[in-house]
């Protein structure tokens, strides 16, 4: 495959993925209850408000944090395996690239490319897990704290927003994880890479859709 043939698909996994986040951005500032993530976000801190208002929920609210941080944690862990993998696997090619530009610049490849996008992927997807983990600990505390004591309500504007910050970090790294699927495909062949990106574009639209005729029944 010429040089050419081979940038135009990479290059169009990469702008269809990036692409289909920056809508979803711009969508989630103007709408916040149309997108799953935001509305999911204010799911947790009316479940932490609702079950700070219950007497005797301390061990549920405490159990209930704990299980989502465990869950965070093996998400962290798969990161965790891919990432060594990937540099594994990379570190002899990137190693030569970056070894024979000790006098200049290195040359960019679309194999290179790829490679260093799925470190940060799955880098990014390690740190929101961490971080998950992180407030889901914290709000674990809070939320263990006896209701209606003046303790549990001087922390509880600091438990809602922890709540709502792990949920938006573990989103973040779930979707990294899946936005190494097209990349992959790209490394097996550029061409492969597209019409994955396009399959992980619509289950993201899919899953990213919050309808809100659901609440309301």
């Amino acid at each position: 495959m010429t040089n050419l043939s081979v940038w135009l698909p990479v290059a169009t996994t990469v702008l269809m993925l990036l692409t289909y986040e920056v809508t979803q951005f711009f969508m989630s500032r103007r709408n916040p209850t149309a997108i799953s993530r935001t509305a999911h976000a204010r799911l947790r801190e009316q479940w932490f408000e609702a079950i700070s208002r219950q007497t005797n929920s301390e061990i549920l609210a405490a159990q209930a944090l704990r299980n989502s941080m465990m869950s965070a944690t093996m998400m962290a862990s798969t990161a965790v395996l891919g990432l060594m993998g990937t540099v594994t696997l990379a570190a002899p090619s990137l190693n030569a690239t970056f070894g024979h530009a000790a006098n200049g610049l290195p040359q960019l490849n679309p194999k290179m490319l790829i490679e260093l996008a799925l470190l940060a992927l799955l880098f990014s997807s390690l740190v929101a897990s961490a971080m998950s983990i992180r407030y889901y600990s914290h709000a674990s505390f809070i939320g263990s704290l006896p209701v209606g004591s003046p303790e549990r309500q001087r922390w509880m504007p600091i438990g809602l927003a922890y709540v709502s910050r792990a949920g938006i970090m573990y989103s973040w790294a779930l979707r990294h994880l899946i936005l190494v699927a097209p990349l992959l495909a790209s490394l097996l062949h550029p061409l492969a890479g597209p019409p994955v990106s396009a399959a992980v574009v619509a289950l993201l639209y899919t899953l990213d859709r919050f309808d809100q005729s659901l609440q309301q029944k």
